[in-house]
């Protein structure tokens, strides 16, 4: 399992360096319990459902209550800081029974609002839903479901350790249609043993349930995983580079030919269909990550949480006064170099690029559109696009660009 950075200790009561968020800002929900453990996981993911008082399902929905009550005292919203966007992720948010997931919804638009329109959306992976609980959360208000399908071939979903099997997916889009949700399909590319053939096959299963929105991840293995171990052990083969490649085209090409258009590195969409809670992430853009192990990041200070539900639990119900003590483990406040590089590793993985940093030597550009990494026709009007062999080698032009 990753570790936590190890940053500057965070103050106890939460305090920031600049609060302020008038402008609206993004709240991410990490759920942390999981049916099974998948192979690949390197998230903060936990099958034991009950680590006692505090720290367990039962108990998620008032021990997040705890860091909201924080966060709505330690920040200044201002006449409009209400919420853009909202995202449940994990670990499986809908381990939740649907009335706690409401629960954590309505706490947190009770200390903030909402905005109008503004996107809402949950991970699932397709064997905990129900129409019934995908209806339940239409009529709160949430717009989107991201659904774990990682791939529709049995032999891959089996190497994955995925719970699910053939035709939940297709269960989970066809609801969605019927209660007018938006949802997105997640891909994973890679796989041990995984053929081109049926990487291909998962292709057109996706494309076939006509999502707005698909992701599509090549599969990483972690040194802290069952997949790390047994690469360790000889088991496996670390995927190859090339064979990566090949697959992220064939997967652009499809995607593309379907109506979806790449916006993010991993990401493709209908016009209008992008993730907006990861176009705030990607755009440096404010957010609070509740939750064992979620990440926020206010006004340039990135913070993190504790990881354990026990450990996260407890700091919140140390109660300092009638206030809660902040989960956060640690925090780093970004420098003005810090930012920009952030920026550009942000803001060039999306199609819209960036432009060219200042103090950039024009030889750099002239370079990055010579080895076809970035599109000659925006270099000349100062903007960084990718084009597609760019998007495969995108760490050598953020490497470049600082």
């Amino acid at each position: 399992m990753a570790e936590l950075p190890l940053g500057d200790p965070a103050p106890a009561d939460g305090t920031l360096p600049e609060p302020h968020v008038g402008g609206g800002f993004s709240a991410y929900i990490h759920v942390p319990f999981c049916r099974v453990r998948c192979g690949y996981c390197d998230f903060n993911t936990y099958t034991n459902l009950d680590f006692g008082p505090g720290a367990s399902v039962e108990d998620f929905r008032h021990t997040v209550r705890r860091e909201i009550e924080l966060s709505r005292r330690v920040l200044d919203t201002g006449e409009h800081g209400a919420l853009r966007t909202v995202f449940f992720g994990g670990g499986t948010p809908t381990m939740l029974a649907a009335k706690q997931l409401l629960g954590i919804f309505a706490d947190l638009t009770a200390a903030f609002g909402l905005e109008e329109g503004a996107e809402v959306t949950t991970e699932a992976n397709p064997e905990t839903l129900t129409k019934d609980y995908l209806a339940q959360l239409k009529d709160a208000g949430f717009t989107r479901i991201s659904c774990g399908m990682q791939s529709a071939d049995p032999q891959v979903l089996a190497t994955l350790d995925r719970a699910h099997t053939q035709g939940q997916v297709e269960k989970v889009a066809t609801w969605a249609q019927e209660l007018g949700l938006r949802y997105s399909i997640d891909l994973i590319y890679g796989a041990p043993g995984e053929s081109m053939e049926q990487w291909e096959r998962s292709i057109e299963a996706a494309l076939e349930l006509e999502p707005a929105h698909i992701s599509a991840y090549a599969l990483t293995v972690e040194p802290a995983t069952k997949m790390g171990a047994q690469l360790r052990r000889g088991e496996i083969r670390e995927p190859d580079p090339e064979e990566l490649a090949d697959k992220y085209v064939l997967a652009d090409e499809r995607f593309s030919a379907a109506g979806l258009q790449w916006y993010e590195i991993s990401n493709w969409a209908k016009s209008g269909e992008e993730c907006q809670h990861n176009m705030h992430y990607w755009r440096n853009a404010n957010w609070w990550g509740y939750g064992p192990g979620a990440h926020s990041h206010i006004n340039g200070t990135r913070f993190w949480n504790v990881k354990h539900p026990i450990a996260y639990a407890q700091r919140l119900n140390a109660i300092d006064g009638n206030l809660p003590a902040s989960p956060a483990a640690g925090r780093e406040v970004l420098t003005e170099v810090e930012r920009r590089e952030e920026h550009i590793m942000m803001g060039v993985r999306l199609s819209s690029g960036i432009k060219v940093p200042s103090g950039t030597p024009a030889h750099v550009v002239a370079n990055l559109v010579s080895d076809e990494l970035i599109d000659p026709h925006h270099a000349l009007s100062g903007k960084i696009v990718l084009t597609r062999k760019g998007r495969l080698l995108a760490d050598t032009v953020i490497r470049e660009l600082w």
